[in-house]
């Protein structure tokens, strides 16, 4: 069959190999299409992204550029704004400014500040009498008169003994608050004292180190004390300084100011860096300088900029790439994003999809094509050779016993009276007569049971009742002698006993056809495994079957001839007994063979019960 197959297969294989060279190079194209458009859409999504990472590099630069001086001024002056603003020298942190207050709700300087007040006017406080005894003749002689030389002497030996006696801050701010609301007279009010409550002395006045005033006094040293001592503290000052026209509004903005407290820079900054997306950073020198930044409000106006010139429409977003905590400037990334791109990818490998999809049906339906023809080509010859098969061993097998029928029975007409010798001429007759018969048999039922025209009528019975036919049966279809031996105890079956009696039958005829001892040996036992139903071993001591045969034996029509022997049959026998098996939902298979016998395993599922 091969050979017949020969030529179809090298044309076909030819075929199928140029319609693959074909595909492979259209799913190329489709390939390098699907590329192509792809890099377009994102060649543009990069030019966009470049520019608009130009643009926020640019604005950061310009606004840290643009906030120096105010960084400075921040540094130098408690007053002037510091939120917002990074500045770090050798290390040190002084922006933004570390505006956390002691823990807890004590009021020490409150307390200062009332026990000098109810001491003003008495004495008892010893290592505050100097203070109070000239903060006394100073306010005494204010009430003479404000612009008098003696009052003025009066207020600069006080200022000049508060210089030379210096106390910690959180009891100084106290007394000078203190001082400040005793000498205060509105827009008569002396110099000096008004100078206390804001610009401050100059370093050389008294030999004190420069005083920058009450309000920047109390923001520097604002973590000496509690939050509520702050803000009686504060809330004084605000009084006086309304009541002496001097500036309050900038010492309440700092005195509300939240402050960063202390940021942890990386170190090793040596070139513009983005740290958390919060702050923008500068190294120059010794000194890094940063400004807080909202890169989301920065990016907007880059986005109206290019929506204003027509590079996307009012659905597109610019966003930062990366989310990494510390960012160099030249690393920095914006990306542009447009739902239309998005689109646009989408539909390009929907296409490239479809295209593929086409590409691969093509492709199956080329391999389908080829597989249908190398099968119909097969089936064709297999049933030809089929046919041939059947006709001639049907026509050999029906003739030669047709013909022994006819050639017996009319020598038996004429000498069977006269002759001794031709007595068993009767018996030989129903012999083959027998044969026949079976071979109808096992054809007409091979074809009901092949069409699905058998219909299965089950039984309970006795696998030994089965067997024992088959010792009479035997006897009849050969004239060699016959050992039937058996082992089955009570084993049942549930099962059609027709079907098993021709099942076994063939299975003994095979035995009896395919072996050269005298006599012929046949033993059945049975085995049954609960849960599992029940194996039949079918033993003979024929030629035995080539292990490469035991697959092909239980194909329609197929037969094994070994090697100088004649044996006659059909070639269904196995195939009606494999048949049979599975019609019951069992399975017969060949356990062991060799030149000494064949063992057939006959697995039958448990009966109901």
């Amino acid at each position: 069959m091969l050979r017949r197959l020969l030529p179809t297969l090298i044309a076909l294989g030819c075929g199928l190999l140029a319609l693959g060279w074909g595909l492979v190079s259209l799913q190329r194209i489709f390939s390098r299409e699907r590329d192509d458009a792809r890099a377009q859409v994102r060649s543009r999504r990069e030019a966009l992204a470049h520019a608009a990472t130009e643009a926020l590099r640019q604005t950061l630069a310009r606004r840290l550029a643009d906030q120096i001086s105010a960084i400075h001024a921040a540094v130098g002056d408690p007053l002037a704004p510091g939120e917002g603003f990074y500045l770090s020298l050798r290390g040190h942190q002084f922006l933004p400014r570390l505006t956390r207050p002691l823990p807890g709700q004590e009021m020490p300087a409150r307390a200062t500040y009332e026990t000098l007040a109810d001491h003003l006017q008495a004495r008892g406080l010893d290592r505050w009498e100097a203070r109070l005894a000239r903060l006394r003749a100073a306010e005494a002689s204010l009430a003479e008169g404000a612009a008098t030389r003696r009052a003025t002497a009066m207020v600069e030996e006080l200022f000049q003994h508060v210089a030379a006696h210096p106390l910690p801050p959180e009891e100084e701010l106290p007394f000078l608050l203190l001082v400040m609301e005793r000498l205060q007279r509105g827009a008569e009010t002396p110099a000096l004292v008004r100078a206390l409550l804001r610009e401050g002395f100059p370093e050389e006045f008294g030999g004190m180190p420069r005083f920058s005033g009450l309000q920047r006094e109390l923001l520097q040293q604002r973590s000496l004390f509690t939050q509520a001592d702050f803000a009686f503290l504060q809330a004084r000052l605000v009084v006086v300084s309304n009541a002496l026209g001097e500036p309050s509004r900038d010492f309440l903005e700092r005195g509300d100011e939240v402050g960063a407290g202390m940021l942890v820079m990386p170190g090793g900054l040596q070139e513009p860096t983005l740290v958390g997306e919060q702050w923008y950073v500068e190294h120059r020198g010794e000194v890094i300088y940063g400004v807080a930044v909202d890169i989301p409000a920065m990016l907007r106006p880059i986005a109206d900029d290019m929506r204003a010139r027509r590079l996307f429409g009012a659905d597109g977003s610019v966003r930062l790439a990366g989310g990494q905590a510390v960012l160099p400037l030249q690393a920095l990334e914006v990306r542009v994003d447009l739902p239309e791109w998005s689109r646009a990818e989408a539909d390009i490998e929907a296409r490239y999809g479809l295209k593929t999809l086409l590409v691969a049906v093509c492709g199956a339906l080329a391999v389908a094509i080829v597989a249908l023809a190398v099968v119909s080509q097969q089936r064709k010859y297999r049933f030809l050779e089929l046919k041939s098969d059947f006709v001639a061993t049907v026509s050999h097998e029906l003739r030669t016993p047709l013909a022994s029928i006819r050639l017996l029975g009319e020598t038996l007409e004429r000498k069977v009276a006269h002759v001794p010798e031709v007595r068993d001429y009767p018996a030989r007759i129903v012999q083959a007569a027998d044969g026949l018969h079976f071979l109808v048999e096992n054809l007409l039922s091979f074809n009901r049971i092949d069409k699905g025209r058998w219909t299965l009528r089950p039984s309970r019975v006795r696998l030994e009742e089965l067997i024992n036919p088959l010792r009479d049966d035997l006897a009849s279809a050969t004239s060699a002698p016959v050992e039937l031996a058996t082992d089955l105890g009570d084993t049942e079956l549930e099962a059609d006993p027709s079907l098993l009696r021709l099942l076994f039958s063939n299975l003994g005829r095979n035995a009896c056809a395919y072996n050269r001892r005298t006599p012929v040996r046949i033993s059945v036992s049975a085995q049954v495994y609960e849960g599992h139903g029940c194996t039949v071993l079918f033993q003979d001591n024929g030629v035995g079957i080539p292990e490469s045969e035991w697959e092909n034996v239980f194909l329609d029509f197929y037969r094994v001839t070994p090697p100088g022997q004649e044996v006659h049959g059909s070639g269904l026998g196995l195939a009606l007994c494999q048949k049979i098996m599975k019609l019951h939902h069992g399975d017969i298979q060949v356990a062991t063979s060799t030149p000494e016998g064949t063992t057939f395993a006959l697995t039958f599922p448990e009966p109901r019960r």
